[in-house]
């Protein structure tokens, strides 16, 4: 069976994974529309994290499997079409992930210093679309909408010393403009409140922890909340009583309130987090082109746990800040009108990942459960949709006894078109030169963020 894989993220990278390691005759091949593979791996997850990034070598072992191929700068719905994929395949997986962002829809969005979490985590990862932002960091004071990882990633590269963003693949273009960064006071807003916030304790306690910055959170935002946290389950329950923690400034550990002394008069930058308010407006500075500050509905919650809604109280605030980010959700898009998409909850309706009334054609990731989780989330989530292709070819659902031709048929397609795919082995010279770049400035790597540039070096 030939079965090809739409996207190089994890869920193209564990799907294909899968597929090999439990069919010995399998040949998967992935399409990526990027020269260079990985996705969020490369592109979403922060620069000081390296940790998470471990998961490329596992990918990497993948493709170069003698039964899996790897076709980067092809760019499915455009330079080959769905129709022509399932012509040459015996199954199709769609595993392209969310290449948009959600918006706030009020008014100002649009102003100079207002931008999309996804389009900041872009810019200091090296995303090519991302690389002319030039983020205005004048100002002192930036609000981050949004209480989920990446928000805090964001306020965590905003307020992190320079010293330990040298050491990251954070791009070169990006170092230089957060050197001369004025923020020192980051804000994130969220809706709801502190039983609500949806980022983690790892993430939470690196930024309690973070040099040279002071959590202020406002103790009355969480009083009573032990009580009500009793009987959460205990992730939740950890997450609370270390916001509880912070804010009180509980005396457990040695003498805490002396190292909040210490640490505050040594802390330049601060950050908070702001419950229970919702962004109405993004004000404008006189001359109408710039933000000047926020203005926010303050919320009451109806209901409790993860279903509570935020509803305004008809009360407002305004909070002064030159940048605001928001940091509300990914968005998928669809990718070829031969695809069914469901545009309001933004997936493709699928069971298993079996594409509602498209034999032979499937999904995983972010376009089929939407933009939720972490990579270990997006694994399990792969696993299922392999092995609703495994099932399917055990079961003859798939008819494996007409031969596809797979890449033989696509290629001459990409070539009528004037397209070449770049190998597997094209981007491990890409990733050579990237290394030996990073090494000179005793960085893991400095991304190269322009396409034309990878494919010069591969001599395309």
């Amino acid at each position: 069976p030939r079965v090809c894989v739409v996207g190089s993220g994890p869920a193209g990278f564990y799907t294909a994974q899968h597929i090999l390691k439990h069919h010995g005759g399998a040949q998967v091949d992935i399409y990526e529309k990027l020269p260079v593979p990985f996705g969020l791996v490369r592109f979403g997850v922060a620069p000081d994290h390296p940790e998470v990034k471990n998961v490329i070598n596992a990918f990497t072992q993948t493709a170069r499997s003698e039964r899996c191929a790897y076709y980067g700068n092809v760019t499915v719905g455009r330079d080959v079409t769905v129709a022509e994929l399932r012509q040459a395949y015996h199954a199709v997986v769609l595993s392209y992930g969310a290449e948009d962002n959600r918006v706030l829809g009020i008014p100002g969005e649009n102003l100079s210093g207002v931008y999309s979490a996804r389009a900041f985590v872009g810019w200091y990862n090296g995303l090519p679309e991302n690389r002319g932002l030039k983020p205005d960091l004048s100002c002192e004071t930036a609000l981050i909408v949004g209480h989920g990882n990446v928000a805090l990633d964001i306020a965590r590269i905003l307020l992190s010393p320079l010293h330990l963003l040298r050491k990251t693949d954070i791009t070169d273009c990006s170092l230089a403009a957060l050197a001369c960064s004025k923020v020192k006071r980051v804000w994130l807003v969220g809706r709801r409140g502190p039983l609500q916030v949806a980022f983690t304790i790892k993430e939470l306690r690196e930024m309690i922890n973070l040099p040279g910055a002071r959590p202020v959170l406002n103790p009355a935002d969480f009083t009573g909340l032990e009580n009500a946290v009793k009987d959460a389950p205990r992730p939740r329950k950890r997450l609370t009583e270390l916001m509880i923690k912070t804010a009180l400034g509980k005396p457990g550990e040695k003498t805490v309130e002396m190292q909040a002394a210490a640490g505050q008069a040594a802390a330049p930058r601060e950050w908070g987090l702001k419950f229970q308010r919702s962004p109405q407006e993004v004000l404008p500075t006189a001359d109408g082109r710039r933000v000047r500050g926020v203005r926010m509905a303050l919320t009451c919650l109806e209901g409790s746990g993860d279903s509570a809604k935020a509803i305004p109280t008809g009360d407002v605030e305004e909070l002064e800040c030159g940048l605001v980010l928001s940091s509300i959700g990914y968005r998928s898009l669809p990718l070829d009108p031969a695809v069914p998409f469901d545009t309001q909850r933004g997936v493709i309706p699928n069971s298993s990942g079996r594409v509602e009334a498209v034999p032979g054609l499937y999904c995983s990731g972010w376009v089929k459960r939407g933009p939720t989780g972490v990579i270990i989330t997006t694994m399990n989530d792969s696993f299922d949709t392999a092995h609703s292709v495994l099932e399917d070819l055990q079961a003859g659902v798939l008819d494996v006894s007409t031969s596809r031709e797979g890449f033989g048929a696509v290629e001459s397609i990409l070539h009528s078109r004037g397209v070449r795919p770049v190998s597997f082995s094209d981007w491990e010279k890409i990733d050579a030169a990237e290394v030996a770049r990073g090494k000179a400035t005793g960085k893991p790597r400095e991304k190269i963020v322009d396409p034309q540039e990878m494919l010069r070096l591969i001599g395309h």
